[in-house]
């Protein structure tokens, strides 16, 4: 059975953990804040931002990229800790972002409100690239959430957790996506923040299933770790696979999940991490 550490607890919605420099970086999107962690669990906020969802990537200069939802801005954090804007991306409604090694930057939104009870629609992925402008880049994902880039630059994998599925899509030089392929089914799991391996898996976070699980191109499951609430996202700093976790609520209460219920958990697994995020 994997040990499962508790690194960060007593948090409230946990998302977006991203490995960047030998340290983990995780946004609460209950207080608003982006925070890093180091190996003692002490949590240290890095950036504010007013947004739900609030998910982040990392340009390849170093530079950090926050989605503001609520502005429909993409912001950036400069090396002195201040923000600006990187890019308008117009209306709200904006989820989960990767950056690639070129500094293009995918951004996907969903197209309706669930947290207020609206029918769903699909969602689509913009490209936001280093002169600043947007673009769409792809569409009809019915709930488009976590992606993650292959380290060759060469393919893009959205999580479609509407159609339980990995999408792929191939990645030209100018950053635009074509190809789109059914990358894994995965049944009747709910894929939510996602990260790649080495060996070219991908490691999902399901949270109403309450498990992370490794899947290899086509579906097949390598791994399971099962938790004792809702795993949210993933990401791997090298051989250790870092899980924001919390006790779900539902989409449309008050508080989507339970007050206090979010950790960040650690657990050992055989292959390193590849690729953005």
């Amino acid at each position: 059975m994997d040990e499962v550490r508790t690194l960060v607890s007593g948090r409230g919605l946990v998302e977006a953990p991203r490995w960047h420099g030998d340290r983990l970086y995780f946004s609460d999107w209950t207080a608003g804040e982006v925070l890093t962690v180091g190996p003692d669990g002490v949590a240290e906020v890095v950036a504010r931002v007013a947004s739900l969802p609030l998910c982040t990537a990392w340009l390849p200069d170093g530079r950090m990229v926050i989605v503001s939802s609520t502005e429909g801005r993409l912001l950036r954090r400069e090396t002195d800790g201040t923000l600006v804007t990187h890019a308008e991306l117009g209306r709200p409604g904006w989820n989960d972002v990767v950056a690639d090694g070129r500094g293009n930057v995918y951004v996907n939104r969903v197209d309706f409100d669930p947290t207020a009870g609206e029918a769903a629609r699909p969602g689509e992925v913009f490209l936001a690239t280093a002169d600043g402008s947007v673009q769409r880049a792809a569409g009809d994902i019915a709930f488009p959430n976590g992606m993650a880039v292959t380290p060759d630059n060469t393919t893009l994998i959205v999580a479609d957790s509407y159609r339980h599925a990995l999408v792929g899509f191939d990645i030209a030089e100018d950053g635009t996506l074509s190809n789109r392929r059914v990358w894994a089914g995965l049944g009747e799991a709910f894929p939510d923040g996602i990260c790649l391996d080495a060996e070219g898996a991908v490691w999902y976070a399901d949270v109403p299933n309450r498990r992370c699980v490794r899947v290899a191109e086509g579906g097949k499951v390598l791994q399971t770790i099962t938790l004792d609430r809702g795993a949210f996202a993933c990401v791997l700093g090298g051989t250790t696979l870092y899980i924001t976790a919390a006790e779900w609520q539902g989409m449309t209460e008050d508080e989507m999940v339970t007050p206090g219920s979010g950790q960040i958990l650690a657990v050992e697994v055989d292959v390193p991490g590849a690729g953005w995020p």
